[in-house]
């Protein structure tokens, strides 16, 4: 990848399905999920130096977005749970107020849940919202001093969709492989598919063949379509507030009963059915996958679990965009489920999870996944080209046409900014999912109503002008809560 954005010599990164969909807490995966990483590699790193025993205070420095929307973005929870030892996959989510608060009362920190510390968190972590450290936005530095009066110090960047790296690291030394058909861009996945006839899919699981065996990959596949569904089907169930002051009420539950009525159903499956039956009107649709997106986006509000995909504020494009395609599309994994033929509705979700992540991946190399480096643009925006190519492929288009359909995608989200209302991923985030859903379905029809031959821009053309627009935009527009919306709408108001 082009390293230290963009500016450093190239270097081929091996990037895995599983890092571009990661299994996390909300609300946000470059201001929660990176630091909650970047606390536990700390700890872990002083137990490995046999030096964990011998802290006697610690404290978080938070510098840029992280300072300025890191309390919105639960920033401070996060660091807390990883210096604990907690982890963001199986954590209980209902149980984080009560460590939360256990922490707070005690004013002690069990670090890496072995030792235990003096530690006050309005004390010992610091919002330094004045200060940015030169490498990226998403800045933290933990300081542990040791029982002789040394100190140990270390700096983590948090780089946009829970990616990490500690300072004067080299992110792509973690993980290099030499893979059977490396992509760094957009041409080197078309030069492979041509090259192979195989259809992107098939490129992603041979690659992902150097890691583990193929059925692991398929296992872990579908385990993080589990996460997705099952985060969609309790959002869609979920009433109440979003906590953080906004007041902003919950949407996805209400929509989801007037949508359906009186219809009965007891589980994920049957709900389906039911959704499903109720016919292919266009406004039923709609309305359908902004529920859908809406659902995930407020569990991801309420510190729930959900998927980067590729960023938690992103997290619920991909999933309704692939509900969408399951509930909606003629050639989805209903008839299968229906018809109890497991295997075809599982080969499916494969197919359109792993076409998204290969898609991501080369945002990731060629641009950004941090709202704080390029704002919204390198969230939604990403999530929707993701999610266009992967319903493109699976409802049939070439390996051009998805890439088209990325391409679609994304140049119709150039420029869109970050500004949360509050430092909350609430407002405007929540409805933007719904957008980038609206919109990756859109781009996957037009490509695939389309031929390439005559497209006029590349998808690696868009994804250099989203990391230009990216450089030049206003950095009151990224992530940092000065401009925009978050400035120009008072909090007292309504959502609306």
């Amino acid at each position: 990848m082009y390293f230290c954005f963009k500016s450093f010599c190239l270097i081929q990164e091996a990037i895995s399905v599983f890092d571009m969909l990661k299994i996390g807490v909300g609300p946000s995966s470059s201001h929660t999920l990176g630091p909650w990483r970047a606390a536990q590699r700390f700890v872990e790193a002083l137990q490995k130096k046999n030096c964990l025993f011998d802290v006697t205070a610690i404290k978080v420095l938070l510098y840029g977005s992280l300072a300025k929307t890191g309390k919105g973005h639960g920033t401070d929870i996060a660091v807390q749970l990883g210096l604990s030892g907690n982890d963001p996959v199986s954590f209980a989510v209902d149980q984080i107020d009560a460590k939360i608060n256990d922490i707070a009362a005690m004013k002690k920190i069990v670090l890496h849940g072995l030792h235990e510390v003096e530690f006050d968190p309005q004390e010992d972590i610091d919002f330094l919202i004045t200060e940015s450290l030169p490498f990226h936005p998403n800045a933290l530095t933990f300081l542990a001093t040791m029982q002789n009066g040394n100190s140990i110090a270390e700096t983590y960047y948090s780089i946009g969709g829970g990616f990490v790296v500690k300072e004067a690291e080299e992110e792509a030394a973690a993980k290099v492989a030499q893979l059977p058909f490396p992509v760094n861009t957009a041409d080197d996945l078309l030069h492979w598919c041509i090259k192979t006839g195989m259809p992107i899919h098939e490129i992603v699981m041979e690659n992902e063949n150097t890691w583990r065996i193929e059925k692991e990959t398929r296992e872990g596949v579908l385990n993080i379509w589990r996460v997705m569904k099952e985060c969609i089907f309790k959002g869609c169930h979920t009433k109440g507030i979003l906590p953080g002051g906004l007041n902003v009420k919950r949407r996805a539950a209400g929509l989801n009963k007037k949508l359906l009525g009186d219809k009965k159903y007891s589980d994920y499956d049957s709900w389906l059915v039911a959704i499903s039956s109720g016919g292919n009107d266009f406004r039923y649709i709609l309305d359908w996958v902004s529920c859908f997106a809406l659902a995930v986006n407020e569990q991801n509000a309420s510190f729930g679990r959900v998927v980067t995909a590729p960023t938690n504020g992103a997290a619920g494009v991909i999933p309704a965009v692939l509900q969408y395609y399951i509930a909606f599309c003629a050639d989805s994994y209903l008839p299968a489920l229906q018809a109890g033929r497991e295997t075809n509705k599982e080969e499916k979700i494969i197919q359109f999870l792993l076409t998204a992540a290969e898609i991501g991946s080369i945002f990731k190399k060629g641009a950004t996944l941090s709202a704080a480096m390029g704002g919204c643009q390198a969230e939604i925006g990403v999530s929707s080209a993701m999610a266009a190519a992967a319903l493109t492929e699976c409802t049939g288009g070439t390996q051009r046409q998805a890439m088209m359909a990325a391409e679609i995608a994304m140049e119709h989200h150039l420029g869109l900014t970050c500004d949360p209302i509050g430092g909350l991923v609430q407002v405007p985030c929540i409805e933007r999912n719904t957008m980038g859903a609206i919109k990756a379905i859109t781009a996957s029809q037009l490509a695939r109503q389309s031929s390439p031959d005559f497209a006029k821009v590349s998808l690696d053309a868009v994804i250099k002008t989203m990391w230009d627009t990216a450089r030049d935009m206003n950095n009151k527009y990224k992530e940092t809560a000065d401009g925009g919306l978050a400035i120009n709408v008072p909090l007292s108001l309504p959502e609306c």
